[in-house]
């Protein structure tokens, strides 16, 4: 436990704030000008810093390259106004983080230093969190081992990094999306509950071969049987069906999604009926034929809500009812920015103020 968190700071003399264009910026493809490093040796945390956004050097040997222990979380940081900055739910992505790090066989990293590095990186870059409609800051903490040892082990010395990048919207339309019943992101037993790298890689080629037939992204299915529905492509998925919302149950097949929770808990308290249960691709599909499902969507931090237009089922493509502006998806994505952004009261105080 650290009583005090004590971070050096070596901050930049060339911003490069003024070099940031907001309109049309990719996600993930600029980065503010400061990062949090904190590195774990010897059984314990220190060397807590703030330095410049930089490259730094590795070792051929460093042993993440070799047996992938990494891991990540994604949360966001918006404009509140008057030069507020608010962090939506970062308490859940500390516990989350540390949940990885279990399964991952990588050490805890203390909530003092989670959310001290947050706070300061924030506070200090505060500059960088875009204040135009529908933009956000984007944070980016990881840990990965770095002992120089290509032996098959646990790493013995890990390094927390923090760092932001401005982002605009992710998807701009609806989303096209095929069922996939060959490729599998997880197995009972696996790593799919955990945010790990390798997580992410062996989903890419599954991914590229639907993007060539021209889908945005994939609905994974259980490797044990691909009767039933997990997630869609990088986030969770749901299903309104008359009155239910239906989502897969998370466990150790389906990540823990923090935007999942709160539109879950939103729509209980808006009297919808919440199930989180297996989902078949055979009871979407059909309701689908039925004219019952009135909306599928996906949910997490990069999207929010990435709305469902199209879903492909061994070769046939199935769509799905055009979406008014009194939709549940619509609804949903718009309490959750009033939320993040101040525009509304936070009732389940979810931001962090800083």
């Amino acid at each position: 436990m650290i009583e005090t968190l004590t971070i050096k700071k070596s901050l930049t003399s060339n911003s490069r704030l003024s070099e940031l264009e907001m309109d049309g910026i990719k996600f993930g493809s600029y980065y503010s000008d400061h990062m949090f490093v904190a590195d774990y040796r010897n059984g314990a945390w220190g060397e807590c810093r703030i330095v410049p956004f930089e490259s730094f050097k590795m070792s051929p040997a460093m042993s993440v390259l070799h047996y992938g222990q990494s891991i990540f979380e994604g949360l966001k940081a918006y404009s509140g106004g008057n030069g507020k900055v608010l962090v939506f739910r970062p308490i859940d992505n500390f516990l989350r983080m540390n949940e990885s790090a279990a399964r991952m066989c990588m050490p805890d990293i203390p909530e003092e230093i989670f959310m001290g590095g947050l706070k300061e990186l924030l506070d200090l870059d505060r500059s960088w969190v875009p204040t135009d409609e529908g933009t956000s800051l984007y944070i980016r903490p990881f840990m990965f081992a770095t002992d120089e040892f290509i032996g098959v082990r646990p790493s013995l010395t890990y390094r927390f990094i923090i760092f932001t990048s401005p982002a605009g919207t992710y998807y701009s339309e609806p989303v096209k999306v095929k069922v996939e019943k060959y490729f599998s992101r997880a197995f009972p037993g696996g790593t799919g509950a955990a945010k790990a790298a390798g997580n992410y890689a062996a989903s890419l080629y599954p991914a590229k071969l639907a993007q060539q037939e021209g889908y945005h992204q994939l609905i994974w299915t259980d490797g044990l049987t691909h009767k039933y529905i997990e997630e869609a492509g990088t986030m969770n998925i749901m299903f309104l069906i008359g009155n239910r919302l239906i989502t897969s149950k998370g466990g150790e097949t389906v990540l823990d999604g923090i935007t999942r929770k709160s539109v879950l808990q939103l729509a209980s308290e808006w009297g919808y009926k919440v199930e989180e249960r297996s989902v078949s691709v055979s009871e979407i599909i059909d309701a689908v034929e039925k004219g019952t499902l009135k909306e599928a969507f996906g949910t997490g931090t990069a999207a929010t809500i990435a709305q469902i237009a199209i879903i492909n089922n061994d070769g046939q493509d199935y769509q799905l009812p055009p979406l008014d502006e009194g939709a549940f998806s619509n609804r949903v994505l718009k309490e959750l920015t009033d939320i993040k952004t101040g525009k509304i009261e936070d009732r389940h105080n979810w931001n962090v103020s800083i």
